[in-house]
């Protein structure tokens, strides 16, 4: 795997949600890194543990979970290597139950497929049915990780472009809650 700079010069073969995220990259004028691994998806923590060393940044969960009623749907991010307790984030929010979402809500509202899930799928949630979840552990961070929505490139950019430009131009506000991955 090797490191480019920027979106790729040729976007043949490439997935149209995925040339839309290095649009909406460029648009605003985040600078970002990325690595393509068509021959090794990251559909595992350990296949990512790999891409995340050619990027240099922490792994991140990207969870696609709903309430109980199946009416409230989240994004939580959070440090790949923490353990995550449904009961935890359910009492943090203030939310009875929580439960991960089905594949058919991932795919209606965020345009995304299981594995690649992730902060910049958000861009297609045009009714803004997703509310976006953010461990403070992942704000600390100098860079963030993700996936251009799709698990065969991945991406880093600082997480002051997250902050300060990716998420207000998602249209997100953030929940940012402080998980131990303890009960």
């Amino acid at each position: 795997m090797e490191l480019y700079k920027g979106s790729p010069a040729d976007t043949q073969g490439r997935q149209d949600r995925e040339i839309r995220v290095y649009e909406f990259l460029d648009n605003l004028g985040v600078e970002f890194d990325r690595t393509d691994h068509p021959d090794e998806p990251a559909t595992t923590m350990e296949a990512c543990e790999k891409i995340d060393a050619v990027l240099n940044v922490r792994i991140c969960k990207n969870l696609f979970l709903c309430n109980r009623q199946k009416t409230n749907f989240y994004l939580l991010i959070m440090p790949g290597d923490k353990p995550f307790k449904t009961k935890e984030l359910s009492k943090q929010m203030g939310i009875s139950r929580l439960s991960f979402a089905d594949e058919s809500f991932m795919k209606e509202y965020l345009d995304l497929l299981p594995g690649s899930v992730s902060v910049l799928g958000l861009m297609n949630d045009k009714d803004k049915k997703v509310r976006l979840v953010i461990d403070e552990d992942v704000l600390r961070e100098e860079y963030f990780g993700c996936h251009p929505c799709v698990n065969t490139s991945s991406l880093r950019f600082s997480t002051q472009a997250l902050t300060d430009k990716v998420i207000p131009a998602l249209g997100a506000k953030p929940v940012i809650v402080s998980l131990t991955g303890e009960v």
